[in-house]
């Protein structure tokens, strides 16, 4: 059982990690090469659209972090689970304090009502967002290093 658990918690966070990496460095950079209208409207739909459902992955990601690391506290590597549940639940106390407020703006922003600085808003999302991708990425390494 705890060796199913192992796969299935590693897995999810892997694929969460592909995901934040593929916003940072491929879906970002394509937004940013568009015009500007087209640029503002992408990334507040995406922010709509990964806001609704990256709380519930990154709180199930420390949910499942913590069941692993309770169930094999006593198997080699428990050491390296805890360090990756700290680091995952650093990731969504970043994310609350420092990258949701941002988002909750930009996915309500529309070439009509966005402020003068967007940009720049938009900017200092992507420099807390590089962070948080090398923390989860972190994270994924130790939970693959433990299994």
């Amino acid at each position: 059982m705890l060796g199913t658990l192992e796969i299935f918690t590693t897995v999810i966070v892997g694929v969460m990690v592909g995901v934040e990496f593929a916003v940072a460095f491929v879906m970002n950079p394509i937004l940013d090469a568009l015009p500007e209208d087209s640029t503002q409207l992408g990334h507040a739909h995406g922010g709509r659209m990964l806001g609704a459902v990256m709380p519930f992955w990154y709180i199930g990601s420390v949910v499942l972090v913590a069941i692993w690391a309770v169930a094999g506290r006593h198997h080699d590597g428990a050491g390296l689970v805890v360090t990756a549940g700290a680091l995952l639940i650093l990731s969504v106390v970043m994310s609350i304090l420092l990258l949701v407020p941002i988002n909750n703006r930009n996915k309500t922003w529309t070439p009509e009502n966005r402020p003068a600085d967007w940009k720049q808003q938009l900017n200092r999302w992507n420099r807390f967002h590089y962070v948080r991708v090398a923390v989860i990425i972190a994270a994924f390494a130790l939970l693959a290093t433990a299994r």
